[in-house]
């Protein structure tokens, strides 16, 4: 694992904690639209932090990036939690990962945050919302409000509209922050919630997919959820990840993206980029490119 490096904007302080790093995802599953001349093109800045020497394997981190403002602990997405029941998706199945002493290395215990702000509801996004405390499902960050789209909720409530391999996500690691009273459902689009944040429409890999933006004393982030899963994709802003569940939706807010970052100059916070997981894109005509810092 990277040791921990924090990122200032304005007067927060940006922080990554790893949960896992996957190495072995082929390339051709995550993106189907994968071409070996392509990734060849670009190997000197992708290999091998974010692809294999040999191109065959994508690279991707599963993370929390905790914000730290002059008076909140924030905490954006919280991976895929320890001990949970994912036959169906063995990278996620009854995880035993020391992600909590990650968290407190950071500097955070989990009675210290004051928001959880989610993405979106897929399966190793909202993972550590839930521990297991006898035999129940209980939420992690107890002094905390856990905000996410209220779409997105009633969307992922309905049985038939959750994929196979994220059976039991919602039961497990939604609805119990729901019961216990801390969940804070949002019907946002650039509106500011929470000391300089504010969530932005990025509908496509999800129902009701959030981006979040960052503004403090004139500096900018975006933390982009799932809008993309490799940096591959500033290259190739076309290609979807095979996770992407409203195909056209995910290639218009991906360009939303990486307009935002590019105008802005915002430092771009990945949910799965390999490396740093952070960096600024520079658009450069009308391709982008990936300055990792």
């Amino acid at each position: 694992m990277e040791n921990i490096k924090h990122y200032r904007i304005g007067k927060a302080i940006v922080t990554r904690v790893t949960e896992q790093v996957l190495d072995t995802i082929p390339a051709g599953f995550l993106i189907p639209e994968w071409d070996d001349q392509v990734a060849q093109e670009n190997a000197a800045w992708m290999a091998p932090q974010h692809m294999s020497t040999d191109r065959q394997n994508l690279i991707l981190s599963i993370h929390t990036w905790v914000v730290k403002t002059e008076r909140h602990t924030i905490l954006i997405d919280t991976a895929s939690g320890n001990g949970k029941e994912r036959p169906l998706n063995p990278i996620f199945h009854r995880l035993d990962t020391p992600y909590l002493e990650r968290l407190a290395d950071a500097g955070v215990h989990p009675d210290e945050v004051d928001f959880v702000l989610t993405t979106h509801l897929h399966i190793d996004h909202v993972g550590w919302n839930t521990v297991l405390k006898d035999g129940a499902w209980v939420p992690t960050f107890k002094n905390a409000k856990y905000v996410f789209s209220k779409d997105e909720y009633a969307f992922y409530a309905d049985p038939v509209n959750v994929r196979p391999p994220s059976a039991g996500v919602f039961e497990d690691s939604v609805q119990p922050v729901v019961d216990a009273g801390l969940a804070v459902m949002v019907d946002a689009d650039g509106v500011e919630s929470i000391e300089g944040l504010a969530f932005h429409r990025t509908k496509g890999h999800s129902f009701d997919h959030l981006s979040i933006s960052l503004s403090s004393e004139g500096e900018h982030a975006l933390f982009s959820g799932d809008v993309m899963h490799n940096p591959i994709q500033i290259a190739r802003p076309a290609w979807n990840s095979v996770f992407c569940e409203f195909q056209d939706d995910a290639r218009l807010s991906r360009k939303w993206a990486l307009d935002y970052a590019a105008d802005k100059e915002a430092m771009f916070f990945s949910s799965h980029f390999a490396g740093s997981s952070a960096g600024r894109i520079v658009r450069e005509g009308d391709a982008y490119t990936w300055h990792q810092q």
